[in-house]
């Protein structure tokens, strides 16, 4: 398996991720989130946009996640995050829904936002071996 297809796998087999957000005066924030993701390794998540997540994605789109942990084995994810709207919106919302159709529970809360993130670096690591995995895609 390509190293592509290899980390949607992984990313597929998890509902959770830590989201690191910069806030105000650059002190960094995190929040466990629920995510959806593309084949192209994209990031999908809602947030209202009364959180201090959104605020912080407005004014610096740069965010970091971190994904996994079970088992010894994480992704270390650094992308740049765009608010969706309009068909992008109804598009992306058909990816998430369909990994987690629970997801959508929240879906007509006033005020839901949804964000792509697009990866600038990732890194997948596994420690529960020896020598451990470390990979650069």
């Amino acid at each position: 398996m390509d190293k592509k297809n290899f980390l949607y796998t992984y990313l597929n087999a998890r509902m959770l991720a830590i989201l690191a957000t910069v806030g105000l005066h650059d002190v960094p924030e995190a929040a466990v989130m629920e995510f959806g993701q593309t084949k192209n390794l994209e990031l999908i998540f809602d947030t209202l946009n009364t959180t201090r997540k959104y605020a912080n994605l407005k004014r610096n789109p740069k965010t970091a996640f971190v994904i996994g942990w079970e088992e010894g084995t994480t992704v270390q994810y650094e992308g740049i995050a765009k608010e969706l709207v309009g068909g992008e919106l109804a598009t992306y919302k058909k990816i998430m829904f369909g990994k987690n159709p629970a997801f959508a529970k929240w879906e007509n809360l006033p005020g839901m936002t949804y964000f792509k993130v697009t990866p600038r670096w990732i890194r997948y690591s596994a420690m529960n071996q020896s020598p451990w995995e470390i990979t650069f895609p």
